[in-house]
C-alpha cells in the first residue's frame, strides 16, 4: 500500500488513540503496572501519544497529520479550502475505532477485574467530572480553541523556520499544557473522533462487564470540538496568523 493522506491520517490517529487510550487503561484498570498512577501519567501519556501520531501520520503519507476534525475544519476554515475534509474524518474516525480495538486487546484480562462500568467506559470515552450539559461543551469549545490557536502559533510565519523533527513535540507539549490546565472538566476530547470512535468501540466490543456507552453525553465532545475548530479557523483568517 502505498503512502498516502489518507493512509497516513488513518495509521496516525490509530497510534494516537492506541498510546492515549492505553495510558488511560493502565491507570484506570485494575491490576495494571500502572494502576492509580494518576492524572498526571494520563496527560503526559496522551502528549507522547499526540507526538507518535503526528510522527507516524506523516510517515505513512499525511503532510498534515491533523489526527483530528476539528482541526481539519479549523485549517479548512482558515485557508477557504475543503477538498480533503470528508477524506480526513472518515480516515481519523476509523483509525480511532481501530485503535480502541487494540487497546481492548491489550488490556483484554483487566477487563474481568474491574469492577466499576465507569472505569472501563473511560478507557474509551470522555466523561464529564460535573455532569452540566452547558458548561461540559462550554469546556470543550474553549480547550479546542486553544488548540488551534497553538498549533497555529507553531506554524507561524512569525517563528521563521523550526528545525526539521520539532514540530511534532511542540503539539505535544500544547496538547500536555490543555490537559494539564483545561482537562480537569471533562477529561479534554478536544478532538471528535477521539471520543467518538472509541465509543462505538466500547458498544461494539464484547467488554467484560461494561455498562452503558453513555450516548446522552457523546454529543458534547463532538460538537464542542468543532464549534472550537470553526472558531478558531475563522480567527486564525482573520488575523492572517
Amino acid at each position: 500500500m502505498q503512502p498516502s493522506p489518507f493512509l497516513g491520517e488513518f495509521v496516525g490517529t490509530l497510534v494516537l488513540i492506541l498510546l492515549g487510550n492505553g495510558v488511560v487503561s493502565n491507570v484506570v484498570l485494575r491490576q495494571t503496572k500502572g494502576e492509580k498512577a494518576g492524572w498526571i501519567v494520563i496527560t503526559t501519556g496522551w502528549a507522547f501519544a499526540v507526538t507518535m501520531g503526528v510522527f507516524v501520520a506523516k510517515a505513512f503519507g499525511s503532510v498534515d497529520a491533523h489526527l483530528n476534525p476539528a482541526v481539519t475544519v479549523a485549517f479548512a476554515v482558515a485557508k477557504g479550502e475543503y477538498n480533503n475534509v470528508l477524506s480526513y474524518c472518515l480516515a481519523q474516525l476509523l483509525g480511532a475505532f481501530l485503535g480502541s480495538v487494540l487497546v481492548w486487546i491489550q488490556y483484554r484480562p483487566h477487563w474481568a477485574a474491574t469492577p466499576d462500568p465507569g472505569d472501563k467506559l473511560a478507557c474509551f470515552a470522555t466523561g464529564p467530572a460535573i455532569r452540566n450539559p452547558a458548561a461540559n461543551l462550554t469546556s470543550e469549545i474553549i480547550a479546542t480553541l486553544v488548540l488551534i490557536l497553538g498549533l497555529a502559533g507553531i506554524s507561524s510565519r512569525s517563528l521563521g523556520e523550526l528545525a526539521v523533527g520539532i514540530g511534532p513535540y511542540l503539539v505535544g507539549i500544547l496538547v500536555w499544557s490543555i490537559g494539564l490546565s483545561l482537562g480537569g472538566t471533562t477529561g479534554y476530547a478536544i478532538n471528535p473522533v477521539r471520543d467518538l470512535g472509541p465509543r462505538l468501540a466500547h458498544a461494539a466490543l464484547p467488554v467484560a462487564g461494561k455498562g452503558d456507552s453513555d450516548w446522552a453525553y457523546a454529543w458534547v465532545p463532538v460538537v464542542g470540538p468543532l464549534i472550537g475548530g470553526a472558531v478558531g479557523g475563522m480567527l486564525i483568517r482573520v488575523l492572517a496568523l
